[in-house]
């Protein structure tokens, strides 16, 4: 006899436990509100098992032996290391298993929130099912994320690759790793691994990081070709092949030749789509696309009662833009006030070292409106801090209005995305420039930069023939 399924009737009902999801069903449980949260596999999704937390622990493994083998224009003498792969693997695994607790089902079931570990789908637009329960909550939110995109090249399928999803399984060093794709997760991936001591080529077959600065991107590429990374821009009908125990890459440059490159390894970091084949949407009434479930300004969905955010929603794929989509919805589907999505103000950072990091418009798309702007520019070289500590590489390019409004912000430096915030806090409030230059940076600090960037603003004025015209009146008067 079938079993019936327990039926719940929450105020909220979460899709997904990834870091939208976590935020949104912690906050609105410890405001009061009934919440159930429904999760088919880990705890803290994406970002804790195979996204921002292990790439983050390899990235600081990898600065480590980077940071010994350059330690002789600090007066070091030292032995070129030796990687113990495994124990980057333990390092790596045990980082996820300190955060993890944060993110458990203990953690959010003490907090009063309902945890179902199972998979769910939408029977109708008013109820959501599992193996075991039948949900009719008042909202639900829709925070099911992303997963790798995996291109249909040629042979691909028929050799072991790799994505995100599995790369931090590995517990042998690759000899020699290709990775297909040059943004943020390919080209930090990239640095790490040829640090710990594989054999790094990228295949690209457009730019490095297209949405970034081209001007500040190609500085990166130029810095990350003299550690030894090869990368191959313009690389055109990529193909893969076994070949022994290798695995063979074919691809063709801008010009047509065609290249062939033995690896051990293949990392596809093609980018990510939005995970929503499952849920059903349809019988939701739910208005979606392959780039994602369709939002209006406030997150709401097509069905009224549903709320959709993060990366499922086909915008910007970053942690810290989930977790502002989930503190919206707290405040439309709690408190109904209609707070809108605003992204002028979103940054991101690569971080690869040097990092690089955004916030606001791009000239290109100042350009594009027509909007006039003045560009100020100033290289790590100039600061003390950075002389200090032999971390020169990088530059500030600060993009302003003639009235002196911050429109946006790119940083290619030491700590670039620490010092990026104050940007963020510049643009999203539509400060003048004039607010970081009149603050006070303790010296001697990285942070100093953004001072002495913001004061190249005014130089034209301060030191201009007129400005020494009336200093010199001035001092005629008090004589």
């Amino acid at each position: 006899m079938k079993k019936n399924k327990t039926r719940l009737t929450p105020d909220f009902c979460v899709i997904g436990a990834g870091s939208g999801g976590l935020s949104f069903a912690a906050g609105a449980a410890q405001m009061g509100a009934s919440v159930v949260l429904v999760e088919r596999s880990k705890m803290g999704g994406d970002c804790l098992n195979t996204g921002c937390v292990p790439s983050k622990a390899l990235i600081a493994a990898a600065q480590i032996g980077h940071d010994i083998q350059t330690s002789s224009k600090f007066g070091w003498r030292l032995e070129r290391p030796k990687v113990d792969f495994k124990k980057v693997y333990d390092h790596v695994q045990g980082v996820i298993a300190s955060i993890a607790p944060h993110d458990s089902v203990e953690r959010f079931e003490g907090l009063g929130v309902k945890v179902i570990s199972e998979e769910g789908q939408f029977k109708d637009d008013k109820n959501l099912e599992t193996k075991t329960h039948l949900i009719q909550a008042k909202r639900f939110v829709i925070a099911t994320g992303s997963h790798p995109f995996v291109p249909p090249l040629e042979g691909l399928s028929q050799v072991p690759y790799y994505t995100n999803e599995n790369i931090f399984s590995l517990q042998e060093l690759p000899k020699h790793l290709v990775v297909i794709g040059a943004g943020s997760i390919g080209i930090e991936l990239a640095q790490a691994f040829h640090r710990l001591g594989s054999q790094v080529t990228v295949l690209e077959a457009f730019k490095v990081l297209p949405k970034d600065d081209p001007e500040i991107t190609a500085k990166l590429k130029d810095i990350l070709i003299a550690e030894g990374i090869d990368i191959q821009e313009n690389a055109k009908n990529i193909s893969i092949q076994r070949k022994s125990k290798n695995i063979k890459c074919s691809y063709e440059d801008e010009k047509g030749k065609s290249h062939d490159i033995l690896t051990s390894h293949v990392l596809v970091a093609t980018g990510r789509r939005p995970t929503i084949g499952n849920l059903n949407l349809e019988a939701a009434h739910i208005k979606f696309s392959l780039k994602g479930i369709e939002v209006d300004s406030t997150l709401r969905t097509s069905n009224s009662r549903v709320y959709a955010i993060g990366d499922c929603t086909g915008g910007y794929q970053f942690t810290h833009v989930a977790n502002y989509h989930a503190g919206l919805v707290i405040r439309n589907g709690i408190f109904k006030l209609k707070a809108k999505v605003q992204t002028t103000a979103i940054p991101w950072v690569t971080y690869t070292n040097p990092e690089l990091a955004h916030v606001g418009f791009l000239e290109s798309q100042l350009q594009a409106q027509k909007i006039p702007y003045k560009v100020l520019h100033l290289d790590f070289d100039d600061n003390d801090r950075a002389q200090a500590e032999r971390r020169i590489e990088g530059v500030i390019k600060i993009l302003v209005s003639p009235k002196g409004h911050i429109l946006g912000a790119t940083i290619l430096g030491a700590s670039g995305g620490e010092l990026i915030y104050p940007w963020v806090i510049a643009v999203q409030n539509k400060l003048k420039i004039s607010a970081i230059a009149n603050s006070i940076a303790p010296y001697p600090t990285l942070s100093e930069i953004n001072k002495r960037i913001a004061g190249q603003f005014y130089v034209d004025k301060l030191f201009s023939s007129r400005m020494k015209r009336i200093v010199h009146w001035l001092m005629w008067l008090t004589r």
